[in-house]
């Protein structure tokens, strides 16, 4: 069903092109059926053109009616606007989606004609490599047809959870942000092995290398992290030492306090798009 579908970008930065990359490369749809548009950049059209064999073109020469699934992609600030020219040209059937932090399905509703069928989705930047866990969740008149459809499209960048809309805000400060906060680990552990002696090629891979086979354990065996511990740690063992420090210094306490500041940053920014009046 999918491979039939044409599917358009407003916007071609850095998500979209993950997202289109991942359709091409797992084949979910022909390069012919994605459209890439931008406003102002030739040659990110060009690049785009070039690398992934889709259809890029300005967004003044895009047919919007002809689209079966329309993705919003641009910045945020820029939604509004977006939407109120996309409002005279979109279809009852079209649905539109929209990987735009911030943006409520809500919020699309309220622009779009009345029944329009909206999904938001939440990718991470994982997404560049189809390692995405992403969360999608629907607007008042979608059904679950979209939304299998929505899970199939983007089940190309990764794995893919619905969730409540409610629950955006802390899968934002868990999914969206917590790369970020893997990445700032692996930065102490690589500057920790390199004050050891390790070069840094050495102490990066050791360090990536840890991380990713943790994770792979938790995913694999489908054991919660808390028993892959306990199963780890020997008493006066050099693990029991390392967990002990970390508690002294409230790791777990700041991993908990990092995901809820920006579980907050995303309900604020939410809140000062629903704040527009349209």
């Amino acid at each position: 069903m999918l491979k039939t579908k044409k599917v358009l970008f407003i916007g071609a930065g850095s998500m979209a092109e993950a997202i289109a990359a991942g359709m091409v490369n797992q084949e979910k749809l022909p390069p012919s059926n994605i459209v890439m548009t931008n406003k102002q950049n030739d040659q990110r059209r060009i690049e785009l053109m070039k690398n992934y064999k889709v259809v890029a073109l300005p967004y003044s020469e895009v047919q919007v009616q002809e689209a079966d699934l329309i993705i919003l992609a641009m910045k945020p600030k820029d939604a509004e606007t977006a939407l109120i020219e996309l409002k005279p040209k979109v279809k009852a059937d079209q649905i539109v989606m929209s990987v735009l932090a911030g943006i409520s399905t809500g919020f699309m509703e309220e622009i779009l004609p009345e029944g329009q069928p909206v999904i938001r989705i939440m990718p991470n930047t994982s997404s560049t490599i189809g390692e995405s866990i992403t969360a999608i969740t629907g607007g008042q008149s979608v059904s679950m047809e979209h939304i299998e459809l929505a899970k199939e499209l983007f089940s190309a960048i990764g794995r893919v959870k619905v969730i409540d809309e409610e629950q955006m805000d802390v899968f934002t400060g868990i999914a969206g942000s917590g790369p970020a906060y893997i990445y700032y680990v692996l930065e102490h552990i690589e500057k920790t092995a390199q004050a050891e002696g390790f070069d840094e090629d050495l102490a990066r891979e050791i360090a990536a290398q840890t991380v990713f086979g943790a994770s792979k354990m938790v995913l694999d065996t489908q054991a919660s992290p808390e028993s892959l511990r306990k199963k780890v740690t020997s008493p006066n063992g050099t693990t029991a030492a390392g967990l002990k420090a970390l508690k002294e210094n409230k790791a777990g306490q700041a991993f908990a306090e990092a995901i809820l500041s920006a579980k907050e940053r995303s309900a604020a920014i939410r809140k000062e798009y629903e704040k527009v009046s349209v």
